[in-house]
């Protein structure tokens, strides 16, 4: 389905805005969609709506949906209250402590005693690539071997 292209001279015409406008608008979404090709999903593409439509704006301000009491002049509706507010908060503190769980088990990948054992060799391996050399050539040398010592200044 080759489209048939006008001229560029016809298009610069007046009369031709329009359609001059339709087609560079075409060829820009063309490049888009070359561009983003492989970002772009065919839901995407083919999705109808884009914003979710609320009744109410109550859902939107996280207010109180209901009847409400103040000043303890319904106890009972201060009491369901009070129950809808636990209730979440046992949730949250649930949810919570499920994720310092799972964080906490991401956390330990080593346990403690191989750690401590990494630790002491690399601290071992640094002593010595620190140590002074003349400490280290005396380690090495057998015990009865007498070594030279410098004589003594008498001044």
């Amino acid at each position: 389905m080759n489209k048939m292209k006008l001229s560029k001279g016809i298009l610069e015409m007046k009369f031709m805005s329009r359609t001059r406008e339709k087609i560079e608008k075409e060829k820009d979404d063309a490049e888009g969609r070359a561009l983003y090709s492989n970002e772009i999903t065919d839901k995407m593409l083919h999705e109808s709506s884009k914003y979710v439509i609320e009744t109410s704006y109550v859902p939107c301000e996280d207010l109180i949906e209901g009847r409400v009491s103040y000043g303890g002049m319904n106890p009972e509706i201060e009491r369901i209250i009070e129950l809808e507010k636990n209730k979440d908060l046992a949730a949250l503190v649930e949810r919570e402590k499920a994720e310092a769980a799972e964080k906490q088990k991401l956390r330990m990948d080593v346990p403690d005693e191989e750690m401590a054992r990494f630790y002491t060799s690399v601290v071992k391996t640094m002593h010595k690539k620190y140590d002074r050399k003349d400490k280290r050539v005396q380690s090495i040398l057998p015990l009865n071997v007498k070594r030279m010592q410098r004589p003594k200044d008498d001044d």
